[in-house]
C-alpha cells in the first residue's frame, strides 16, 4: 500500500496577489495528485488588496488561520505565531512543509525544523532584502533569511534572478535551487477580447490607446513612474489613456497626484483608477489595454507580465529581478533601466505609433507563455520535486 505524502503550505496572508494566487493554484493542483494530502496555513487576511480566502474555504478542512501570523514585524505576535506553527506541524505531522512570503517563510521554516519535519521547502516569490529598503531593515531581513536558509531543504525560485540574489547573499547552495515559473490559467487571457462595453464603462473610446498597469497601489510598484513617463505623450496623443487596475494604501496619494500634482495639467482626464477587480476579471481588463507597463522596482517575476503576454499585449518593464526572463527586449517588449523615465516614454511611443510592432511582440509573447506558464506544468514540476526530495530522505 502506497503511503500518503502529507504537504503543508504556509503563507503570511491570502490577499489578491501573485504569490497568493501561486500558492492556491499549487495547493489545489497538488490535491489532484495521487498519494498527496495537502493543507494550507495562513495568517489573517487584511488590507484593501482584497482576499482570496473564499477560494479555499469551500474545501472543508483545507485552511487553518493563525491569527498571530501578521505581516508587520511584531516580536510578541511573531513568538506566538512560531509556537502555534510548531504545534500545528507536530499535530499534522507533514512530510513536507512548503513556505511562501517573508514572515511565513521565516517562521514557518523555523517551526517545521523545530517540529522535526524532514523536508522544508521555501518558494522565493520576491526579494526580502535589497536596496529598496534602509540599511538596518536590509541587514535584519538578510540575517533572518540566512537563519531560515540553514534549515531549508530546498528553494523554489519563480525566476532565476531570485536564485542568483539569494546565492550572492550566502543563502544555500546552487544544487538546493529549482526554478519553477508561477503558472496560471492561460485560457481566459488567450481568449480575451477588446470589449468595447468594458471600455465604455471607464469612459474609454474604441480608438483610444490604453496603457495599462495591473498591480497593488503600493510603494515600489511604479504607478507614479508610469504617470510621469506618460505625461510627455499626452500632448501628441490626445487619445492616450492610462488604466490602473488594483487598489492599495497609495491610492489617495496617486489620485491627488493626478488631480493636483505635477502631471495634473497633462493627465487629469486621462487616468482611470479601475480599483480592485476579482482575479477572474483581470483577463478582461487586460483585454482592453493596448500595451502593459509594469515599472516595479521590487518583484520576483510579476504575474501580470506573462498574463499580458498571454493576452497578446506587448510590455514595457523595468529591468528588475525576473522581468527579463519574460520581457525579452525587442521580442516580447522593452526592458528599461529602473528610473529612466525618458526611455520608458520613448518605448511607449514606439508601441503607440507602430501597430505591426505591437502585433509581433504580442504573438511572440503568446508563444513563450503557452510553453512555460500553464498551471499544470507548475504543479507537475512541484510534484516531481517533492517526490525526489522524499526519495532522498528515505535513503
Amino acid at each position: 500500500m502506497t503511503r500518503i505524502m502529507r504537504v503543508a503550505h504556509v503563507i503570511t496572508r491570502l490577499i489578491v496577489g501573485g504569490a497568493q494566487e501561486n500558492t492556491i493554484a499549487s495547493v489545489l493542483g497538488l490535491r489532484e495528485k495521487p498519494g498527496v494530502e495537502v493543507s494550507l496555513i495562513s495568517g489573517p487576511t487584511t488590507g484593501p488588496e482584497g482576499s482570496l480566502i473564499p477560494r479555499v474555504t469551500q474545501i472543508p478542512g483545507l485552511l487553518t488561520i493563525v491569527p498571530e501570523l501578521v505581516r508587520p514585524v511584531s516580536p510578541w505576535h511573531d513568538w506566538l505565531a512560531l509556537r502555534k506553527l510548531t504545534r500545528l506541524c507536530r499535530e499534522q505531522r507533514p512530510d513536507i512543509v512548503h513556505t511562501h512570503s517573508g514572515k511565513a517563510g521565516v517562521l514557518g521554516r523555523l517551526a517545521a525544523h523545530a517540529a522535526g519535519v524532514p523536508i522544508v521547502v521555501h518558494t522565493i516569490h520576491g526579494p526580502s532584502f535589497g536596496p529598496f529598503q534602509g540599511p538596518l531593515a536590509n541587514f535584519a531581513f538578510r540575517a533572518a533569511e540566512r537563519r531560515a536558509g540553514r534549515v531549508t531543504t530546498h528553494f523554489v525560485s519563480v525566476a532565476t534572478a531570485m536564485t542568483e540574489q539569494y546565492l550572492a547573499a550566502g543563502i544555500g547552495r546552487p544544487e538546493q535551487y529549482t526554478r519553477i515559473f508561477s503558472g496560471f490559467d492561460l485560457e481566459p487571457f488567450l481568449n480575451t477580447k477588446n470589449d468595447l462595453a468594458l471600455r465604455a464603462k471607464f469612459g474609454i473610446g474604441p480608438d483610444d490607446f490604453v496603457i495599462g498597469k495591473v498591480a497593488r497601489l503600493f510603494e515600489h510598484k511604479g504607478q507614479d513612474d508610469l504617470l510621469m513617463a506618460a505625461m510627455s505623450l499626452a500632448g501628441p496623443f490626445p487619445q492616450m489613456k492610462v488604466l490602473l487596475v488594483g487598489d492599495g494604501s497609495l491610492r489617495p496619494a496617486l489620485e491627488k497626484f493626478v488631480r493636483e500634482g505635477q502631471v495634473a495639467k497633462h493627465l487629469r482626464d486621462r487616468v482611470i483608477f479601475a480599483g480592485l477587480v476579482r482575479p477572474d476579471e483581470v483577463a478582461s481588463h487586460i483585454g482592453i489595454m493596448d500595451a502593459v507597463a509594469h515599472l516595479s522596482r521590487r518583484e520576483g517575476l510579476a504575474r501580470v507580465l506573462p498574463q499580458a503576454l498571454a493576452a497578446g499585449k506587448p510590455i514595457v518593464a523595468y529591468d528588475c529581478d525576473g522581468a527579463r526572463e519574460v520581457c525579452l527586449d525587442n521580442e516580447t517588449g522593452f526592458l528599461v533601466k529602473p528610473g529612466d523615465l525618458g526611455t520608458v516614454a520613448q518605448q511607449l511611443l514606439k508601441l503607440i505609433t507602430k501597430p505591426d510592432l505591437r502585433e509581433r511582440m504580442g504573438n511572440n509573447g503568446r508563444e513563450l507563455v503557452k510553453e512555460r506558464f500553464p498551471t499544470h506544468r507548475m504543479v507537475d514540476e512541484l510534484h516531481a520535486l517533492y517526490l525526489r526530495l522524499h526519495a532522498e530522505v528515505k535513503r
